[in-house]
């Protein structure tokens, strides 16, 4: 009886530790689940290549600056700001919010995909983590300031609700 007793309080007191912990898990997911505007800052870029049919990678600094707005985590969707040769555009970006881990998406008609994500973990004070990566490949091409082999960008991002 007495053991009985014991085990039922320790069923007890354990489900309600996990009870409270899910709390705490959710509580990160906010913060990113109501966001509207992400500011995105890369200073390391990795890239990709084949020579004689074997992989090579490549680490460098970078500077590659990014902002999403208008995001909607419910609907699934955001706008990507862009400034290409002075002259500003937008994106349409998919965007999935998965345990505290925000995903932006960008598929191109033409081949090649992008895609951000934002980790619940600071980096400094107002910063998290990101990733920036870029599945892109042209053979034999080499064109400074483009995109032509695999890329991926680590950094930092502001998100703003």
């Amino acid at each position: 009886m007495f053991i009985n007793r014991h085990a039922k309080m320790l069923g007890i007191v354990t489900v309600c530790f996990l009870g409270f912990r899910g709390v705490d898990a959710q509580e990160d997911q906010p913060a990113l689940a109501t966001v509207k505007t992400v500011k995105c800052t890369f200073s390391i870029l990795a890239t990709g290549t084949w020579k004689n049919g074997k992989p090579e990678a490549a680490v460098k600094p970078a500077a590659l600056s990014l902002t999403f707005d208008s995001v909607n985590v419910e609907e699934g969707t955001a706008d990507l700001l862009a400034n290409a040769g002075g002259t500003a555009s937008k994106s349409d970006i998919l965007v999935r919010l998965s345990k505290g881990t925000l995903h932006f998406v960008q598929m191109f008609v033409d081949g090649p995909l992008y895609t951000t994500t934002i980790f619940p973990n600071q980096t400094r004070a107002g910063k998290l983590q990101a990733v920036h990566t870029r599945h892109e490949f042209t053979a034999g091409m080499s064109l400074p300031g483009f995109t032509w082999q695999p890329e991926q960008y680590y950094g930092e991002c502001e998100a703003r609700q």
